[in-house]
């Protein structure tokens, strides 16, 4: 079985790539990246040295080898770049594509409109119609809980109206669900949307606020809690997440129209003080905090309804927040040179 994993140097996509290779030595797969520098490229570059692609390799479009999996293959590349992106998909013959390559984060949308627009609706009908084109079993994409945007009903429910974004990084994954849809529906393409709810863990975002809180918190610098601290997150740790995205790979709808949408995530959600407070004990060191409001795009909770995606895959995350916070401040600790 031969897959593409877009994102391969981001967080989901790295930790992926990994443990499918680690599991399965008959899979083949085909990583893509452009590796831009929305954050530290060197995180990126590193998480890529875990997998064995040395940075030295890497050129513009053409496949660097592992060194430590026989089985994989990287290419850095634009989902943009339909030339190049419809070529690697003629040549390769894709059994499954995982799309989890696309421009992230709430607030940087907000200073940097075209960037997701280019990245996240462009680069994604890129991705439909290389895979309407070179036919594949099956594209799993990743969508956001953020399209949940205003719905004040909880737990999010996958049959949820979800028509009021607050940002456009969560229309830009809502887009996403809708073409999916319209593929589906027009070529029978086999399109599964997993809608995902606050992963952290080793190897983590440095956007995102678990990065954000450790590295201000082990510099001794002052922590900005939005909402005054008062929010919910339904925090899942990044192991939990790929076994699900594992076992909906090979989980292929089988409806009229082989379309689904799962939502993803730990359906426990924690409040941002108790989170906050197991990276200081984790840290052993006490936050410098700082009180402020509501920023725009965000929300002020997110908890999952996970029932379908524990019913058609026996999805049950089980990391607590205790477990997953030291696992991360450890693999912090240690990529960062951080003294305790």
């Amino acid at each position: 079985m031969k897959l593409l994993i877009t994102g391969t140097a981001g967080f989901i996509g790295y930790v992926l790539t990994r443990k499918l290779l680690e599991l399965n030595t008959n899979i083949e797969i085909i990583g893509l990246d452009n590796i831009n520098d929305y954050y530290d490229v060197r995180l990126k570059y590193g998480r890529l040295h875990q997998l064995g692609i040395n940075g030295k390799d890497i050129e513009h479009g053409k496949k660097a080898s592992s060194s430590i999996f026989p089985n994989l293959s990287f290419v850095k590349l634009d989902l943009e770049d339909k030339t190049n992106l419809d070529k690697l998909f003629s040549d390769e013959k894709f059994d499954i594509v995982c799309n989890l390559a696309a421009q992230a984060g709430v607030r940087y949308s907000i200073e940097n409109p075209y960037a997701y627009i280019n990245s996240n609706i462009v680069g994604f009908l890129n991705i439909l119609e290389a895979c309407r084109h070179n036919p594949v079993k099956h594209l799993v994409y990743a969508s956001s809980s953020s399209v949940y945007g205003m719905n004040e009903k909880v737990p999010f429910s996958e049959e949820d109206k979800v028509d009021s974004p607050v940002s456009l990084y969560a229309a830009s994954k809502k887009s996403n669900e809708l073409m999916a849809h319209a593929y589906s529906n027009l070529y029978k393409i086999p399109t599964t949307g997993l809608r995902f709810f606050t992963v952290y863990g080793p190897w983590g975002r440095p956007d995102m606020a678990p990065f954000l809180f450790t590295k201000a918190i082990a510099n001794g610098d002052e922590i900005k809690i939005f909402n005054n601290g008062n929010m919910l997150r339904d925090f899942t740790y990044i192991d939990d997440i790929v076994d699900g995205i594992i076992k909906v790979l090979t989980h292929i709808p089988q409806q009229d129209i082989p379309y689904k949408i799962y939502n993803i995530g730990n359906s426990t959600p924690v409040k941002l003080m108790d989170f906050i407070n197991e990276i200081e004990v984790a840290l052993n060191k006490e936050a410098k905090k700082v009180f402020l409001p509501m920023q725009p795009g965000d929300v002020y909770q997110t908890y999952a309804d996970t029932s379908q995606l524990e019913n058609d895959v026996n999805f049950k995350p089980n990391t607590s927040i205790k477990d997953g916070v030291k696992s991360f401040i450890d693999w912090y600790i240690d990529f960062y040179k951080v003294t305790k």
